[in-house]
């Protein structure tokens, strides 16, 4: 499990570096300040929960399963939350009218939520 949260982790790293620094450099010429701003913000959440997930994946005291859950939450959460951000940042980019599926986002957010809540249940749950 812990390998499987280290190569999450460092996949949502490399994709949230890398759309990263699109935003700053091949994006600043097609779309406004607001929607750059947008798409930072799911760079941003994509990163910390990358981050999240190596720091689980390195951490002893957290049983198996609730990893896993945990795993499934941001998995989701991010594609849910940051990826629909991109899409909505960049809608007037593409023919498809992104803002039909905008509704995804929050609940992308809730599930990330849900995911560190899980994290703070098992911590109190620990005996040390």
């Amino acid at each position: 499990m812990n390998k499987k949260l280290l190569i999450t982790g460092s996949v949502l790293g490399i994709i949230a570096i890398t759309l990263g620094a699109f935003a700053a450099h091949g994006l600043e010429k097609l779309i406004d300040e607001k929607a750059i701003q947008s798409f930072e913000t799911g760079v941003r959440y994509q990163m910390y929960h990358a981050f999240f997930l190596l720091i689980l994946g390195v951490t002893s005291f957290i049983k198996e399963k609730a990893k896993y859950d945990i795993l499934i939450l941001v998995s989701i959460g991010v594609v849910f939350f940051s990826f629909s951000i991109y899409a909505l940042a960049t809608n007037s980019l593409s023919t498809f009218d992104f803002k039909t599926i905008a509704f995804i986002t929050p609940i992308g957010g809730l599930l990330l939520i849900l995911a560190w809540v899980l994290l703070l249940i098992n911590i109190l749950k620990t005996k040390n």
